[in-house]
């Protein structure tokens, strides 16, 4: 098995198969009109090679969602989160400046931190090198001998991050593009709502037995909310739930229905953003719901959702979360137990490639176009 490049580096850290590439045919990565194209084939879903793939090309290359600021407000504040297989640290420093690197250390590879915290300076796990939360190395015990060693040499690897409407992000590529780029728009297309403000309230995790992809693609589309959702259904005026594909992004947008709802009392409207490749958005009145959709093994994902409101203190707002996170959670159940049914349909022999629904499905279009694309610029850089 060949270790492909993805990065211009001495090693590499994700190995890929390059026998890989005889599933990028160019008629799997052809961009054909949505009315005559083709599902992507269902080996993407189900071959092992594609996981490290996947964390190589898509994850490690595009802006992934990591933590929000509340987690990092005070110097020294710092949370943990895991990126295409790459463990990271996300710290606020004593001047106040935002900083990720690899939560590793230089000297055999410990963690600085084993679990979210704060801390003056951050420390090996290891074997107790101490580095500031600039990243810098200052102490190295029992070194004393050693030759040819410079401390400025071996500080942390450090990892691009920037803040958006009070979200953290970062990108593991040497040069990328900022994040202001990839989630242009989103912002204007969601005013007057705002959400930079809102208040975190809970977290929740779900480990689905599906390829994240099968994940993403049962999130773009309402296609089939009335047969897996029937409750859910009954919140929106169907008949008016619309995608919309922009460059950055796609959205899937609903009004709520007349009727008094768990989200409000008659009115208002659902708001479902997609920024490629695996976050979410979900907007209802006064209330933000975050997912992040992460690859755990070729055919397993863990998705978590951060829930946000714009007031989480008042008896009523108590009520009405853990109204929502019920509700929630039994949608979540619902998407779990189809996209689970879905993989092992993916692995029959019965399937391979399907086709899509013109009205229903142009933000799955999308995505897979947007990954055929990434692939399509792998394969040419290593074969080219």
């Amino acid at each position: 098995m060949g270790c492909v490049r993805w990065r211009e580096m001495e090693y590499c850290h994700t190995m890929i198969d390059e026998t890989v590439v005889t599933q990028l045919s160019d008629d799997a990565l052809e961009a054909t009109p949505i009315e005559r194209a083709e599902t992507i084939p269902s080996s993407w879903y189900t071959d092992a090679r594609f996981h490290a793939l996947d964390d190589a090309t898509v994850f490690a290359h595009n802006w992934q969602c990591v933590g929000y600021r509340g987690q990092v407000e005070v110097p020294g504040d710092y949370f943990l989160a895991n990126v295409a297989g790459n463990p990271i640290i996300v710290i606020r420093g004593k001047d106040r400046v935002l900083r990720a690197f690899y939560n590793v250390c230089r000297h055999r590879g410990g963690p600085l931190a084993t679990e979210d915290g704060s801390c003056e300076v951050l420390q090996c796990k290891y074997h107790g090198w101490t580095y500031l939360l600039d990243g810098s190395l200052r102490g190295v015990p029992k070194f004393d001998r050693v030759e040819l060693f410079d401390r400025k040499d071996y500080g942390l690897v450090p990892v691009q991050v920037e803040c958006w409407e009070g979200l953290v992000f970062v990108n593991l590529a040497d040069a990328a593009r900022p994040l202001g780029d990839a989630i242009d728009g989103v912002k204007e297309r969601m005013a007057p709502i705002t959400i930079g403000n809102w208040q975190f309230a809970h977290r929740q995790d779900y480990d689905v037995r599906c390829n994240w992809k099968v994940y993403v693609d049962n999130y773009l589309e309402g296609y089939h909310i009335p047969f897996v959702h029937p409750e859910l259904c009954k919140l929106y005026d169907y008949q008016k739930y619309v995608t919309e594909v922009h460059p950055t992004y796609s959205l899937q947008a609903a009004p709520l229905g007349p009727e008094d709802n768990i989200y409000s009392s008659g009115g208002g409207e659902a708001f479902y953003f997609f920024v490629f490749p695996n976050f979410m958005l979900n907007i209802l009145p006064g209330r933000l719901q975050t997912n992040l959709v992460v690859p755990t093994a070729a055919d397993r994902t863990r998705v978590m959702f951060w829930y946000f409101y714009e007031d989480v203190s008042s008896a009523d707002a108590k009520r009405r979360i853990a109204d929502d996170l019920a509700y929630s959670d039994r949608v979540q159940q619902e998407d779990i137990e189809i996209c689970e049914r879905v993989q092992e349909g993916l692995r029959s022999r019965a399937y391979d490639r399907g086709r899509f629904s013109v009205d229903q499905e142009q933000g799955v279009y999308d995505f897979q176009l947007r990954l055929k694309r990434t692939y399509r610029e792998w394969r040419d850089r290593e074969s080219g």
